[in-house]
């Protein structure tokens, strides 16, 4: 009898998340429902974000539970359907979490149309995209001509925020973890600068980099990088806060920056949080203008993957310590 393998949370981290806060598990191979279907998961991404939701400090995700199916967006086939639109052998973008089969209301799947690959929605065409497109475009508003900032530039966002910024002409600097995620980050994808915040020479590193100051500020970490970008706004400058990775995964988290509220208030500044599901009705358009740049090559998308949920917790830890390009997929057989 085949099971359904799944990575439950063993228990909520304290401190740095480790690969022993997961277990595997296996329970019975579930069955639709009325107005449901059954997917058999082929990939599923795995995201800084999530571990937000473990520390509790992400409201949408709920209070964090053990003993529980680790979350995450996945793509799989429907091998089972009771929902009239949606037929056996349809692949479907779903919140699958980390394990091999899961049920789904017919509402809660997004049907893949048969000339994407399925992969695409958990990077471009997923929430990672779809958050780029958004947080950039909405809140950042970049105009040509402007210089725009990206921290976690070679994250599962931020490699795709800087390529949708450059097709809107702008100039742009990545803000990452090493020299040879920059050299990515310029050689294929196109940044025109990259810096290292590692390096100690960092902020004089950023000013060189942005002589003209900085327009746009798409912010994915917080902490001391959100505070060196915040010296470098130009007036009546954005900023979109989209996650802060330098606080997810630790029980110190840095500082908030100095120089809120007045930098704010004398330069003009605008600095918006946002959610990807703030802009959920626009989601169609948005996904019709991505693919349209990925089929005519001016956007690129990365993917670092593994193979097996039982490499899901290692990935896990290897990526909150920088050790991913990209979007992180995890590959199912």
């Amino acid at each position: 009898m085949e099971m359904n393998q799944q990575v439950l949370i063993a228990e909520i981290p304290q401190g740095k998340l480790q690969a022993g806060h997961y277990r595997l598990s296996q329970s019975p191979v579930p069955e639709a429902g009325e107005g449901q279907v059954l997917v058999r998961t082929t990939a599923f991404a795995i995201t800084a974000g999530t571990r937000a939701g473990l520390q509790g400090s992400a409201s949408y995700a709920g209070a964090p539970t053990s003993g529980v199916v680790m979350n995450a967006t996945g793509v799989g086939e429907v091998v089972e359907s009771r929902a009239a639109d949606i037929a056996v052998g349809t692949m479907v973008s779903a919140p699958t979490g980390w394990q091999t089969y899961s049920v789904h209301d017919a509402k809660a799947v997004e049907v893949i149309p048969a000339a994407h690959d399925p992969i695409a929605y958990l990077g471009p065409l997923g929430i990672n995209g779809l958050t780029a497109y958004f947080g950039l475009l909405e809140v950042g508003q970049p105009k040509a001509g402007e210089t725009v900032l990206v921290s976690a530039a070679a994250g599962s966002v931020g490699h795709l925020v800087g390529q949708i910024a450059k097709i809107k002409q702008t100039t742009v600097v990545g803000v990452c973890g090493s020299e040879e995620k920059g050299a990515v980050l310029v050689d294929q994808l196109g940044f025109d600068a990259s810096v290292n915040y590692k390096e100690q020479s960092f902020r004089d590193a950023l000013k060189a980099a942005t002589p003209a100051g900085v327009d746009v500020y798409f912010d994915n970490t917080g902490g001391l990088i959100l505070g060196s970008a915040l010296f470098r706004m130009n007036t009546f400058g954005r900023i979109a806060c989209c996650g802060v990775v330098s606080q997810y995964d630790t029980d110190k988290p840095e500082p908030g920056p100095r120089g809120i509220p007045g930098l704010l208030v004398n330069k003009r500044i605008n600095m918006r949080g946002f959610l990807v599901f703030d802009f959920a009705d626009h989601y169609a358009a948005a996904r019709e203008e991505l693919h349209g740049w990925l089929k005519d090559g001016s956007l690129k998308s990365l993917t670092d993957e593994v193979s097996g949920l039982a490499a899901a917790p290692d990935a896990f830890v290897d990526l909150l310590s920088g050790g991913n390009i990209g979007t992180r997929i995890v590959r199912l057989a």
